[in-house]
């Protein structure tokens, strides 16, 4: 489906316009398929002795990075599925530095966290793929606040985008 167009303002909170914003004018499931491939293509190549740094004490590693971009993405497709779905209950909020603190992410290869991204990603656009076009606009409530489908899509693709700006400014990452 090509016609998702882009969402817009009240269709998510104002927190997810720094997500949002990189990947405006794009046709986003294009851009989803196109951004794993640079994930995998620029981390793959990251020696696994390097994979634990820290550009910063307290900052996350380049494993804990990968692994949070997983678990966002399984979170924000669950929450796409069940407002696709017509989920009208409140979708629970998530506290990423908890879940990043509890994953235990540096004690797992990076390239095996590569593969669950990649994996975690391809079902992310399977279930966006089949949607039947009246879903992507559907809304509903995720940690408080509206958010629609396809606002949902952006930010996953925005999240990523965020992160591996950090990875290539912070750790040296190439372009």
């Amino acid at each position: 489906m090509d016609t998702i167009g882009e969402p817009e303002g009240g269709e998510y909170a104002p927190h997810f316009e720094r997500y949002v914003s990189l990947v405006r004018g794009v046709n986003i499931l294009v851009t989803l398929e196109a951004q794993t491939a640079d994930v995998l293509r620029t981390l793959g190549n990251v020696p696994e002795a390097c994979a634990g740094s820290r550009y910063a004490p307290g900052k996350w590693s380049v494993r804990e990075v990968v692994g949070h971009c997983t678990d966002s993405e399984r979170v924000f497709a669950y929450r796409a599925l069940a407002i696709a779905r017509g989920e009208q209950a409140p979708l629970p909020a998530f506290d990423e530095n908890s879940y990043a603190r509890l994953a235990g992410h540096d004690a797992v290869a990076l390239a095996r966290l590569l593969a669950e991204f990649e994996t975690v990603r391809k079902a992310s656009l399977h279930l966006l793929r089949n949607l039947p076009p009246e879903a992507w606009v559907r809304g509903g409530t995720a940690s408080g606040k509206p958010i629609t489908v396809r606002a949902l899509a952006f930010v996953m693709a925005g999240h990523v985008a965020h992160h591996m700006a950090i990875l290539r400014e912070r750790y040296g990452l190439p372009a």
